[in-house]
C-alpha cells in the first residue's frame, strides 16, 4: 500500500545540527548502534525512553524497505559512577552493596530490562553486545592506538584529545561546566582527556579484571561502544543512537577513539541522533535517590506500559517530556480509546466515502511525511485515529493500520480492552470475585432489589472498582495516583 520511495527520510543529525537526508553507506541496508543500559540497577522510565526512540527509529528504517542492523549494548564493566568519567565502578559498587557477585548483579538486572523492553513492544536487536564478551577486543583496540594517541599514568591508560581533529565538536562549545564535570588526574595533559583503561589499584581486588600491557585492569565505559560498533557495524555506519545526556561526554570520546582507530577525521556514525530527557518534576526520575519510577512501578499502579509508549510518541522525541501522573493516565485513556475504535471499526464493514482510494491514499501520505519529517509521531498518531473513525471499510482499515502500527509498535490491532485493565498492587480483591458480584447485582436489579443492588456497586467502589452500566466490559480498575 505504502511507497516507501515516495517521502525521503530525513533526520536531525546532532553532529551538523541540521536536517539531513539519509543516505546508507551500503545500499539498501541502515546499520545502527545504540548506547546500551548499565546494568547495575534497574532502568528508570527515562532511560526506557531512549530505547523506545531507539526502536522506532529500526521500525521506520525497515518500513522504508532497508535491512535493519541493529546493535546495543550491555554495559557490565566499565562505567563509573559519573558519566563523567569520575568514581567507582557502578557494577563493582552495587555488588559490594549487595553482597553478590558483580556477574549476578549484570545478570538479574539485564534480565530484568529485557522484560521492560518486551513489556514496551520493543523489537529485538540484531544483536546485544555483552561487554565483557568483548574484553580481549578491548585490548587489541586500545593497543592499536596508545603510539599515536595514548599516554600511561598511574591509574591507567588516558587518550590525548589533541591528537584527533575537531575534538568535543559533537557537543558543542566545551563549556566550564563540562570540564567540572570530567574527573581531575593528576598528570592528565588536557582536562578532557579520559581513560580507556583503568588499572586496579595497588593493594585492591577487582571480581571484574584482566590482565593488559597497561597492567591489571577494566576497559573505560567510552572504549566499550567504539569497540562494539566497530566490530558488529563496520568503521563507517550509518546512525548512532543515545541520549541528549551522552552528547557531551561519553559520544565526543567514542568519536575521537573512532577517529583514531579508522586513521580518519570521520566520527564513525554518518548521523548522530539523541532523545532529550525525560522530566520528572517530583525528582523521581535519578536512580541515585533509590526511590525511582521504574516500569514496574507504572504497572504497580495499574497502568499499562503502551500506555507509557504512547505517551512518548505523543511528544517528539528531540523535545523535553514532562512526566506526570496525570499525563500518563491520559495517555492510558487515549490507548482505551484507539482499542475501543478498533473494535467498533471492525463492527463495520461497508465503506460510505464515495471515493475510497483517494480517502488511503491522503491518509497514508500524511502519515508517511510526518514519519519522514524526523520521526513526527505526534502527527502520525492522528491519521492513525482519524483511519479508525473513517468509513472505509474493516478490510482496509485494517490493512492501513497494520501498516502505521509496524512503525508506532503500540499492537492495536491485537490488543483487547482486557488486556489493559491491569490489576493494580493494591487490589484487595480479585476479577473473578468482582465478576461474581457483578452477577448478583444484575439478578438484585432484575428482581427490583435495588437497595442490595446499591450495597455491591458500594462494596465494589470502595474496593477499587469502577462499574460501567451498558458496557460489555463491566467494569475497571480505579487508576489511584
Amino acid at each position: 500500500m505504502n511507497d516507501t520511495a515516495a517521502q525521503p527520510l530525513k533526520l536531525f543529525n546532532s553532529l551538523t545540527r541540521q536536517m539531513e537526508e539519509f543516505t546508507p553507506v551500503h545500499p539498501g541496508e541502515a546499520r545502527v548502534y545504540t548506547c546500551g543500559p548499565t546494568v547495575y540497577n534497574f532502568q528508570h522510565i527515562g532511560n526506557m525512553r531512549a530505547y523506545i526512540f531507539a526502536d522506532l527509529l529500526g521500525r521506520t528504517l525497515n518500513w522504508k524497505g532497508y535491512k535493519l542492523t541493529h546493535v546495543i549494548n550491555i554495559t557490565d564493566v566499565g562505567h563509573l559512577t559519573s558519566d563523567a568519567d569520575a568514581g567507582d565502578d557502578k557494577m563493582e559498587k552495587a555488588a559490594a552493596k549487595a553482597g553478590k557477585s558483580a556477574w549476578d548483579i549484570a545478570k538479574y538486572y539485564t534480565d530484568a530490562y529485557w522484560l521492560d523492553i518486551d513489556r514496551l513492544n520493543i523489537r529485538q536487536p540484531a544483536k546485544w553486545a555483552i561487554a565483557t564478551d568483548h574484553v580481549e577486543e578491548m585490548i587489541a583496540f586500545a593497543k592499536s592506538i596508545a603510539d599515536k594517541h595514548c599516554y600511561e599514568l598511574e591509574s591507567g591508560l588516558y587518550f590525548d584529545v589533541s591528537t584527533v581533529p575537531d575534538y568535543g565538536r559533537l557537543a558543542g562549545m566545551q563549556s566550564d561546566d563540562i570540564e567540572g564535570r570530567i574527573e581531575a588526574v593528576e598528570g592528565k595533559r588536557h582536562p578532557q582527556d579520559f581513560a580507556i583503561w583503568r588499572k586496579t589499584p595497588a593493594g585492591e581486588t577487582r571480581q571484574m579484571e584482566w590482565d593488559s600491557p597497561w597492567g591489571k585492569g577494566a576497559p573505560g565505559w567510552h572504549l566499550e561502544c567504539s569497540q562494539m560498533s566497530i566490530k558488529y557495524l563496520g568503521e563507517r555506519f550509518d546512525i548512532h543512537t543515545g541520549g541528549i545526556d551522552h552528547r557531551e561526554i561519553h559520544h565526543p570520546n567514542e568519536i575521537a577513539q573512532n577517529q583514531a582507530h579508522n586513521c580518519s577525521e570521520h566520527s564513525g556514525a554518518n548521523i548522530w541522533m539523541h532523545n532529550n530527557f525525560l522530566i520528572d518534576r517530583a525528582g523521581k526520575m535519578s536512580k541515585s535517590s533509590g526511590d525511582f519510577l521504574r516500569l514496574q512501578v507504572l504497572v504497580d499502579k495499574g497502568i499499562h506500559p503502551l500506555a507509557y509508549r504512547l505517551m512518548c510518541l505523543q511528544a517528539h522525541y528531540r523535545s523535553e517530556l514532562e512526566f506526570t501522573w496525570e499525563n500518563l493516565v491520559a495517555a492510558l485513556t487515549r490507548l482505551k480509546r484507539i482499542v475501543m475504535g478498533v473494535e467498533k471499526m471492525r463492527a463495520k464493514d461497508n465503506p460510505s466515502i464515495l471515493d475510497v482510494e483517494n480517502a488511503i491514499a491522503s491518509t497514508m501520505m500524511r502519515f508517511e511525511e510526518a514519519i519522514s519529517d524526523d520521526l513526527n509521531t505526534s502527527v502520525a498518531l492522528t491519521q492513525m485515529e482519524r483511519t479508525i473513525t473513517a468509513s472505509i471499510g474493516r478490510s482496509t482499515a485494517e490493512e492501513m493500520l497494520r501498516e502505521m502500527d509496524t512503525v508506532l509498535g503500540l499492537n492495536v490491532l491485537n490488543l483487547a480492552r482486557t488486556d489493559l485493565r491491569l490489576a493494580p498492587k493494591s487490589a484487595s480483591i480479585s476479577e473473578e470475585e468482582i465478576e461474581e458480584k457483578l452477577d448478583q447485582r444484575q439478578q438484585a436489579k432484575s428482581e427490583k432489589d435495588f437497595a442490595t443492588a446499591d450495597t455491591i456497586r458500594d462494596e465494589l467502589i470502595a474496593q477499587g472498582v469502577e462499574l460501567m452500566d451498558g458496557d460489555a466490559l463491566r467494569w475497571d480498575w480505579k487508576i489511584d495516583v
